[in-house]
């Protein structure tokens, strides 16, 4: 079980550090870089919801997949709550990073590859709807978070986003079980399948670009990685398992607890004027050690589901 983990893991790492030799050879450029995540964004990760749910409608599977909302939803209002308990600093700037880059997970670039090979598009019908929780808390409680002022928290940016939209397009067809002929489900499926390579090859550039040496003598930034890579999902597969949550919907949902700090984390600093420098750490160093936290946690995860 660790071992057919580990080899997906593996496979992401070698993409991963496909990324960082195109970069150190001059062939990624930050243009290019923003290129191609704009692509993931607005093109790519929608079509990845939109396939999960080319599906025969059925009801226990539209329970499970309200469970599984109430989960994404539970999960992210949780670690809110622990991150504000938890997570403080002299520097307000800092504090904000920290507190953001434990509550939100790379839930789409590194958790779907894994739920489509672990789990199939059943852990990737489950792994969207944590996808779309994301995004409706990225963009209210995140951007307040992140940004210091209510301002920016918009009803437009709320609904009009390619989570959302893609999670809008894929219940129609669900629910109405639409057939979706093969000439436009074989182009989604073109496009969805690129959300493994074009991602890592991205976390690849990042890591290129970060100081992961400087982040491994933060204090703060080590203890929020830890929070994030190993107590949150241990806390969060506890509860769940509690709750009774068994089987797939178990294992995609700690997939997606279990990832490390959003790349947006680093894009939200930018932008607002907070610790750029410790967000890229952040998200590097997460996603370096992710790659064995989330075998462990995994493994665990699919031995009690």
């Amino acid at each position: 079980m660790f071992i057919n983990v580990l080899t997906q893991v593996i496979i992401l790492l070698i993409l991963i550090i496909l990324g960082a030799v195109l970069t150190k050879g001059g062939v990624l450029t930050d243009k290019g870089v923003k290129s191609v995540t704009d692509l993931v964004l607005i093109l790519v990760t929608p079509c990845v919801i939109i396939k999960s749910f080319i599906r025969e409608f059925e009801a226990s599977v539209l329970k499970n997949l309200l469970i599984s909302f109430l989960i994404a939803f539970c999960v992210h209002l949780g670690f809110i709550i622990l991150s504000r308990l938890l997570l403080h600093s002299k520097e307000k700037a800092s504090e904000r990073v920290l507190q953001f880059g434990v509550i939100f997970s790379n839930c789409g670039y590194m958790s779907i590859p894994l739920q489509q090979a672990l789990l199939g598009d059943t852990g990737v019908f489950y792994g969207s709807s944590f996808i779309s929780i994301f995004q409706l808390f990225i963009w209210s409680y995140g951007i307040i978070l992140m940004s210091g002022d209510k301002k920016y928290l918009t009803p437009k940016k709320l609904i009009i986003n390619p989570g959302i939209i893609g999670l809008a397009v894929g219940l129609v067809i669900f629910l109405l079980s639409i057939p979706v002929p093969k000439i436009i489900s074989e182009p989604i499926s073109y496009l969805a399948s690129l959300n493994t390579p074009l991602p890592m090859i991205i976390i690849g550039y990042h890591l290129v670009q970060s100081n992961l040496f400087k982040g491994l003598k933060d204090i703060k930034c080590i203890f929020a990685i830890a929070l994030k890579l190993v107590v949150f999902p241990l806390i969060s597969l506890g509860v769940m398992y509690l709750c009774g949550i068994r089987g797939i919907m178990l294992v995609s949902s700690v997939i997606s607890c279990s990832a490390p700090t959003a790349a947006i984390t680093t894009m939200f600093s930018s932008k607002f004027s907070a610790d750029t420098e410790l967000s890229v750490n952040m998200v590097s160093l997460s996603t370096v050690l992710s790659l064995v936290t989330m075998p462990a946690i995994i493994t665990l995860t699919q031995y009690i589901a």
